[in-house]
């Protein structure tokens, strides 16, 4: 398998295929790169060169019991574009990928990025604070870490048979395969790097980030996303972007890029080509 070995002796396992302008994809927790494929094919049959890697902890990288928040995850991302010496990327970030996009291409992207996608992502802030009222409260992400703690194999059954890709909804058509697939991704990582996790996606503030990043942004978000709130994410963060753009699609889940890939890759395809 191709891994990239960080400065820590962390092995980062990633996927390159094909030749053209390179488009990073960013997982979301507690995923891998697999979550990805009907966007990566679909790019690399146009053209594209498409990257996708498993974040510190998850899929197939090391299981790291340190490391597992933003800095660290954009310093790894910084890593692997040294690596494969990118030029001119758009790199891609659905939930919690979406804040390591945020952070990496605001302090390491420089020359070698060319746009930027967030996608059902957690900037600018998830957390309720006394600057982000919207947020969600502290007692939310502490149920994530109970759940993971008491039964981590059964709470990754739940997230994607409920609310990731709103299949609790009144005439959704549920699919058993998309949720084991999601099960099977999650319980490839480590319990700790998830744990951490939580409290990454949750408590860091982007909006120094957002304010820093200076390439043509899109932010995509579906307005019955029950992970990330519409209301507290997509609209705040492309206020804060020099050059944002919001494609807002109604009814749609957080699990969106799998359960609507015909529409979202039409869109993406728009944005990066045009």
């Amino acid at each position: 398998m191709p891994t990239l070995t960080t400065a820590d002796g962390t092995e980062i396992f990633y996927k390159d295929w094909g030749t053209g302008q390179p488009i990073v994809f960013h997982h979301g927790w507690p995923l891998s790169a697999d979550d990805w494929d009907a966007q990566m094919m679909f790019f690399l049959e146009r053209g594209y060169r498409v990257i996708a890697h498993d974040r510190r902890g998850h899929g197939r990288s090391t299981q790291t019991a340190t490391g597992n928040e933003m800095d660290t995850y954009a310093a790894d991302v910084a890593a692997l574009a040294r690596h494969l010496d990118l030029r001119g990327a758009v790199h891609v970030g659905h939930s919690t990928g979406g804040g390591e996009v945020a952070r990496y291409v605001a302090r390491h992207g420089g020359e070698r990025v060319a746009k930027a996608v967030l996608i059902g992502a957690v900037p600018p802030i998830m957390l309720k604070t006394p600057a982000n009222p919207g947020g969600l409260p502290i007692e939310v992400f502490d149920g994530f870490r109970a759940a993971l703690l008491a039964n981590r194999a059964q709470f990754f059954r739940d997230i994607p048979a409920g609310p990731f890709y709103g299949f609790n909804r009144p005439g959704a058509k549920v699919s058993e395969g998309v949720i084991d697939n999601w099960w099977r991704q999650g319980m490839m990582g480590g319990a700790k790097a998830h744990y951490d996790c939580i409290k990454a996606f949750s408590e860091t503030d982007f909006t120094d980030d957002l304010a820093a990043i200076a390439v043509p942004t899109l932010v995509m978000h579906g307005t019955d996303d029950q992970i990330v709130p519409y209301a507290d994410s997509a609209p705040l963060s492309v206020k804060l972007l020099r050059q944002g753009t919001l494609k807002s699609y109604d009814g749609l889940p957080h699990g969106m890029c799998t359960t609507h890939p015909d529409l979202i890759n039409r869109d993406l395809l728009a944005f990066i080509a045009g």
